[in-house]
């Protein structure tokens, strides 16, 4: 969330910030500053009576000392009085601030200068490509493929779980293994450090990363626990150090981790879901930064450097999208999408999204950096998919597949499959 404070002085900021968001609910602004006001008068009224009891509680002792027993007790009486108000003061005060909260968490976070103005995906910049699509007419969609060669059963899926929850078999499920090997050496030789997460996440987690209150519909719930189904790595691995203050020694820190991951994609529908396309349960390999503020965007730089170059080792042509405002994100302040071509489809695929959020997430979480011996303050945050695996699959079975139905395997994963096909 966003410091109250950076809100109050520039209310019109985050009020255009959010309308280039999509997020038209200026009155929003309005009423988090109003309620901050509350809680502000009934927390110096609070203080004032306290300070007031403190001081007509020293007068008793003396009082009492000098045997006005009369006057001591006035003054016990009134104390005591005073202490059922404040008592009364602070459970208004509580109910205010879980107001004052509530409306904090429902404010986007501010996009960054250099993000384009927009509305839709129609508004993205192309920021780079890499890579010539092949167009040529013969190719044919991986689920054509796959199912052909019967290395993918969404029937039998359908049968144990639901539409969304396909079987890989043989080669199919011996790339996607073999390119969460590859995808985390590559991170390994770059720094990260390798990480296994819980799976299922607690409600203070998912608020802390901003899935709640903007994403619920998307997680699966398991209300007996109190639990949700990760949807991405994102979420536990940005928690792994919540309500903690880190030393300025300790950053930068990277994390890179595997997971499956679960997303209800409610309402989705149409040529977006078919094939690998678009699934409910799908694995993805996740990329966490924690840093100073002031390297935060030379860090999302090098985490989009970093993902395009897995894209390019496995021969992949891609394009490079810088998001606008209205196709951002509520929590992100700048964010870029990498799309791999799909030859059998003739478009482009979502692979990764690499986005910062500065102090967005940490603030939600109280993840703070000591400066210095006193001073403390805020972590940035970054993530990035590298990558999610469904499209990437799928992208591979396009571009290597040849004219007699069969699949050859990228040169960079010879050394994990080492043969010519799958």
């Amino acid at each position: 969330m966003l410091d109250i404070t950076f809100i109050k002085e520039n209310p019109q900021l985050v009020i255009d910030s959010m309308n280039n968001k999509g997020e038209n609910n200026a009155q929003l602004v309005q009423q988090l500053i109003d309620k901050d006001e509350q809680w502000r008068q009934l927390v110096h009224k609070i203080d004032l009576l306290r300070a007031k009891s403190n001081k007509l509680a020293k007068q008793i002792g003396a009082l009492m000392a000098s045997g006005k027993k009369e006057e001591a007790q006035a003054i016990i009486q009134e104390t005591s009085k005073s202490k059922d108000e404040v008592k009364k003061l602070e459970d208004k005060l509580n109910v205010i601030a879980e107001e004052r909260t509530s409306l904090l968490l429902r404010i986007p976070n501010v996009a960054h200068p250099s993000v384009p103005i927009g509305h839709s995906e129609e508004d993205n910049q192309v920021y780079g490509t890499w890579g010539s699509p092949d167009t040529q007419s013969w190719l044919k969609p991986h689920w054509d493929i796959l199912e052909r060669c019967g290395w993918l059963d969404f029937e039998r899926g359908v049968k144990v779980t639901g539409g969304g929850f396909p079987f890989y078999i043989g080669p199919l499920a011996q790339l996607q293994r073999t390119l969460i090997h590859f995808f985390i050496d590559e991170a390994n030789k770059a720094g990260y450090i390798e990480m296994q997460a819980p799976y299922f996440i607690n409600e203070d987690s998912a608020r802390g990363t901003g899935q709640i209150p903007d994403k619920e519909d998307m997680m699966y719930e398991i209300p007996r626990d109190a639990f949700f189904a990760i949807p991405t790595a994102e979420v536990p691995v940005t928690n792994f150090h919540r309500d903690e203050i880190l030393s300025e020694e300790q950053l930068p820190i990277r994390y890179v981790c595997h997971t499956p991951c679960w997303r209800r994609e409610a309402g989705s529908y149409g040529k977006d879901v078919r094939g690998l396309n678009r699934l409910h349960q799908f694995d993805k390999v996740e990329l966490v930064h924690f840093v100073k503020p002031e390297e935060s965007y030379a860090t999302l730089e090098l985490l989009r450097v970093h993902v395009e170059s897995l894209l390019q080792k496995l021969g992949l042509a891609y394009q490079t999208l810088l998001m606008c405002t209205g196709d951002m994100g509520f929590t992100q302040t700048k964010k870029y999408d990498l799309e791999v071509w799909s030859p059998g489809q003739q478009r482009w695929l979502e692979v990764s999204s690499c986005s910062n959020f500065e102090a967005f997430q940490a603030r939600r979480m109280q993840l703070r950096y000591r400066k210095g011996e006193k001073e403390t303050e805020m972590v940035h945050t970054l993530n990035g998919s590298g990558l999610a695996l469904p499209r990437v699959l799928s992208a591979i079975v396009e571009t290597y597949q040849t004219e007699n139905g069969r699949v050859r395997v990228p040169d960079i994963l010879k050394k994990y499959i080492d043969r010519e096909y799958l």
